[in-house]
């Protein structure tokens, strides 16, 4: 998980459960073909090459965030190069392909099936006769049942991250020859082909010991296209080099040098020369793009005069002028040329790279904590749910980069992978009068005068603490509490209720001074003020001005209180198209009286000290997509349960909403080899997932690499495992092909 690129784990409290009706949803059925799977919204785009076309030898340096703390992918401070350093020099038994799908990969693997199902399910695995570790010994059975016993959650002496798929193994043996690996297990399982992969040798997975400490530094055995050759933390690089013994297509690279940049110096380490690819922002991205088509000098384009200055200014703060300098570069022209040549030779450098971009796979989130306070009440959570129009949150993302703008419609899978469907309709697309009347019938009133709210006092809501009078009290001035009677008057209905919030919704739509505007509006707020400021509650706009951004028109109240939420986001590098979104989100809520107080925190503890513990009501972050759902995304969706020191065991689920049905669902997927009923299972919890509205898919996130355009087989991977053995320059002399030249917004 991360919020544009952070990741953590957790355990809280939880609960919110569906009820019977939010079931009764004609398109819970999660049925369907593998046809709605449709393929992935965009291309990979990597300036694909054949091999013959590509040079032998050179140095590829390719940006990092890291360099590791571990190379052992199985404990938990393992990170995102931890993965690319194991990508590139260990085995893996499958690979992902550029729809997000298993493939066997026959560097190791000739074949491997399931031989039998009864009494247990066994794996043959039918490993390649030429795979052998770095230091020649024979890839066998002993490194399988040593990675096996490692993470299989019996020793708990091993101090691993993750054991899904491992603990329901029973034993491992040597089949009939050495190549062959026979895997029994006591339960079947379906994600079988998860397993494996990586591979580590029995030196590092064989002991305890050597577990938790052997691979942390280094790994000395390794069986890739590359090795480790050398960890440089002074020099924050790790060093692959050609793996002399790999048996495979040999590495065009002679190196990859991965080394650690700060995402904010990726554009000025490229200009200087000393990278080669690296993944950037869009502000970075808009700078090499820049730089291609020559509009993006300081003064040039719509960015000049006066707005040009500012951002100069800006920059030059950025980049080592004091304050004092760079408030006066408007008028002290020399300051200002100085810095506009060195801006300028960066440009004119940046002219050898571009812009290689693709979507992730990982989608963005609005996550809601049911724990306690409003969004307790599953009628409240549908409500913000359907106040969101996800399509323009998309817009606001991914348009500006030219990718497709398409709303996620699945929590377990993307598009193009083979869970995945469009299950949104389980809880229903945009409707602002649909969003009202279900507030209203959770006891949201509009307008009127709220009690002052007690320094620590949670909102109202199902399970919020109820603001009451003490009988005894004589300060009681007759004044009447909005929300603080939860009936309706004698006779009214409840559906004359939801009609009257609907005429409620009407009148205010017919007056859009009452509302918060877009346009010329939203540009103000957005520059000038703070994202999510708001009013004081029971305030109410001026009449002829718009509310401020994340205070409603017309402020719904419950039980003495505002019905306002708690919207936590990170605010380090790169948090910008959150705070983007937010700001967007914020004003949808408001239309249908929803509140929002935004908060910034420091990236470090977005998640340990208010995701993880559910000190917040809404916040914005991302979960990567993944080939086996019914194994990864069990615990980010299962119920909660009492811990054995009397607290509330989450697991992944900051959500803090599960139900036993979606918690089997994800049982009976992962305990069946038919392929088409897994899909139509995951496709079931899926929708129930929706109906519970705990988290709201948002967009599938931007992927953007700048690459050296020389570099081939190289950049936006999408879904796909990089092939590192393809990967180089191109063969002076030779052009760029219509094999390179892939659109990363077709089909």
């Amino acid at each position: 998980m991360s919020h544009d690129g952070v990741g953590p784990r957790a355990v809280m409290r939880s609960v919110a459960f569906l009820t019977a009706g939010a079931l009764a949803v004609p398109l819970l059925s999660g049925c369907g073909s593998a046809d709605e799977a449709g393929k992935p919204l965009a291309r990979q785009d990597i300036a694909p090459a054949a091999r013959a076309r590509v040079a032998e030898g050179g140095t590829l340096r390719w940006a990092v965030d890291t360099v590791p703390e571990t190379f052992n992918t199985f404990q938990s401070d393992a990170d995102a190069t931890t993965t690319r350093v194991a990508q590139a020099v260990l085995p893996s038994m499958y690979r992902l392909d550029a729809s997000g799908r298993p493939q066997r990969d026959a560097d190791y693997l000739e074949s491997a099936k399931v031989v039998e199902t009864e009494p247990k399910q066994v794996v043959l695995y039918k490993l390649d006769q030429q795979a052998v570790w770095s230091d020649g010994r024979e890839i066998g059975a002993a490194d399988f049942a040593a990675q096996w016993r490692a993470l299989s959650g019996k020793d708990s002496a091993y101090w691993t991250a993750r054991n899904a798929g491992y603990d329901r193994i029973e034993k491992i043996e040597r089949g009939d020859n050495d190549l062959e690996v026979r895997v029994t297990f006591k339960r079947t399982y379906a994600d079988w082909r998860s397993l494996f992969s990586p591979l580590y040798p029995k030196d590092v997975m064989g002991t305890p010991d050597a577990f938790n400490d052997a691979a942390r530094r280094k790994l000395n055995v390794t069986a890739g296209p590359f090795v480790v050759k050398k960890v440089d933390r002074k020099n924050h690089e790790v060093r692959l080099a050609r793996n002399t013994r790999w048996w495979g297509r040999p590495a065009k690279l002679s190196e990859i040098v991965l080394t650690a940049v700060p995402r904010t110096e990726r554009a000025s380490a490229l200009a200087a020369g000393k990278i080669d690819l690296a993944e950037i922002d869009p502000a970075a991205a808009q700078r090499v793009d820049g730089a291609a088509n020559g509009t993006a000098g300081p003064l040039a384009g719509p960015g000049s005069g006066r707005t040009a200055a500012k951002e100069l200014r800006s920059w030059a703060l950025a980049h080592g002028s004091d304050e004092d300098t760079a408030e006066d570069e408007v008028e002290a022209r020399a300051e200002l040329r100085k810095a506009v040549a060195k801006w300028e030779r960066q440009q004119k450098a940046l002219r050898a790279f571009e812009v290689r971009r693709s979507l992730e796979p990982a989608y963005t989130q609005l996550a809601l904590n049911g724990a306690d306070g409003p969004l307790a009440d599953e009628r409240v959570r549908r409500a913000v749910a359907r106040a969101l129009d996800r399509r323009e949150l998309a817009k606001v993302v991914l348009k500006p980069l030219g990718l497709p703008a398409e709303p996620v419609g699945s929590h377990l899978a993307l598009a193009g992978q083979d869970a995945y469907a469009d299950n949104s309709g389980a809880l229903g697309g945009q409707d602002t009068a649909e969003a009202q009347a279900l507030l209203a019938d959770a006891g949201w009133v509009p307008g009127g005068p709220v009690k002052k709210q007690e320094k620590g006092e949670k909102a109202a809501g199902s399970a919020g603490k109820k603001a009451g009078k003490d009988e005894d009290s004589s300060d009681d001035d007759g004044t009447y509490v909005v929300g603080e009677d939860d009936k309706a008057p004698a006779g009214v209905s409840r559906e004359e209720k939801r009609q009257a919030a609907r005429g409620e919704n009407a009148r205010r739509s017919d007056d859009g001074q009452q509302l918060a505007q877009e346009g010329k509006q939203y540009q103000q707020i957005s520059r000038g003020g703070a994202a999510g400021a708001y009013a004081p509650k029971g305030t109410a706009a001026p009449k002829g001005t718009a509310a401020p951004v994340g205070v409603p028109a017309k402020a719904l109240a419950k039980d003495g209180k505002a019905l306002t939420l708690r919207f936590v986001l990170p605010s380090g590098p790169g948090s910008e198209p959150l705070a983007a979104v937010a700001e967007r989100i914020t004003r949808m809520l408001a239309k249908v009286g929803i509140g929002t107080d935004i908060t910034k925190v420091p990236d470090e503890s977005y998640f340990k000290d208010h995701v993880a513990s559910g000190e917040y009501d809404l916040a914005l972050y991302s979960w990567p997509a993944s080939a086996f759902p019914a194994t990864d995304a069990r615990p980010i969706y299962a119920k909660p349960v009492p811990a054995a020191d009397g607290s509330l065991s989450v697991e992944q689920n900051y959500t803090r909403i599960g139900t036993d049905q979606v918690d089997q669902l994800f049982e009976q997927a992962a305990s069946t080899l038919d392929k088409d009923e897994q899909r139509s299972l995951i496709r079931k919890a899926d929708s129930r997932i929706w109906a519970a509205a705990g988290s709201i898919p948002l967009y599938q996130r931007p992927q953007l690499t700048a690459v050296r355009k020389t570099v081939v087989n190289a950049g936006a991977f999408g879904f796909q495992t990089p092939v590192y053995q393809d990967i180089g320059f191109l063969k002076k002399g030779s052009e760029m092909g219509a094999e390179a030249s892939a659109s990363p917004s077709g089909n």
